[in-house]
């Protein structure tokens, strides 16, 4: 960034603050990021607790905005590197969603199934501390004819977050103030039929290997994490697709989501068997 656009960017910070917080605000922000380089897509989502994500801010169009929110928010966040670094207390800063990825992410059925059709080709994201242990992450898009992020706009981009952080945070305490979340609701379902997927037919030990394999990793990452061998988890593998009479990788996300958007499937009532 040049001099006189260095000047233009920060003392377009000072018109930005006089937008009213909220909605108003993370719009000026948005505007405001654009000056440093091109983003196709915003979006903020809050992650408080086991609460389904909130959706607070995003610049999609109609006719995408049910990919990218609605049918994310159904259960496939779950899954979600970003929000799987929230569950961890990840800090604050900006980041890059490969950052985070397990390593056959960008080959898991997640990906192929759901996040592709998103038809982005890089992600990164302001991760900020909200009130009350709640994350903010404000998503910068690039779709699939734009380039990656440069490690010149990464830098320039993380100057920015102090100001990302103040309004992420005022735009939060507003929705707080006016629209305060239930003690408990659906999200805490959504949270609970992901940690029992398949309980009634696999054991326990199945039940983390299908839910990492869901989250993109390898059954060598799998085996690294669960301290077995590759070869036992290939054979925990032939036996969950046995148990819920699938044959994939992709067979099991169908199953998953179907799960968890309300459609049971009878395979997943069924009384555990052994393995043969």
């Amino acid at each position: 960034m040049r001099h006189k656009e260095l000047k233009h960017w920060t003392t377009g910070v000072s018109h930005l603050l006089t937008q009213p917080a909220g909605r108003a605000r993370l719009l000026g922000l948005s505007q405001w990021l654009q000056q440093i380089c091109h983003v196709d897509h915003f979006v903020l989502f809050v992650y408080e607790g086991n609460h389904r994500p909130l959706a607070l801010f995003d610049t999609f169009p109609a006719d995408k905005r049910h990919v990218y929110v609605e049918d994310y928010q159904v259960g496939p966040y779950l899954l979600d590197p970003f929000y799987l670094a929230c569950t961890r207390n990840q800090a604050p800063g900006l980041w890059r969603l490969r950052q985070f990825a397990p390593d056959h992410f960008y080959l898991g059925e997640y990906y192929v199934t759901y996040y592709q059709q998103t038809g982005l080709t890089e992600e990164i994201a302001f991760f900020v501390d909200l009130a009350e242990g709640a994350k903010g992450v404000l998503s910068l898009m690039r779709s699939t004819c734009s380039p990656a992020y440069s490690r010149d706009e990464m830098q320039m981009l993380d100057c920015a977050q102090p100001v990302v952080e103040q309004v992420v945070n005022e735009a939060w305490e507003l929705c707080r103030a006016h629209a305060p979340r239930p003690v408990q609701d659906l999200d805490y379902k959504i949270r609970e039929a992901f940690d029992q997927f398949g309980a009634h037919v696999l054991t326990a030990r199945e039940q983390e290997v299908v839910q990492m394999l869901l989250r993109g990793h390898s059954s060598a990452s799998v085996a690294e994490h669960l301290a077995i061998s590759p070869g036992t988890v290939k054979i925990h593998r032939k036996n969950i697709y046995a148990k819920l009479g699938i044959g994939s990788q992709s067979e099991l996300l169908g199953l998953f989501v179907r799960d968890l958007s309300g459609q049971r499937d009878e395979r997943l009532d069924e009384p555990l068997r052994t393995a043969v």
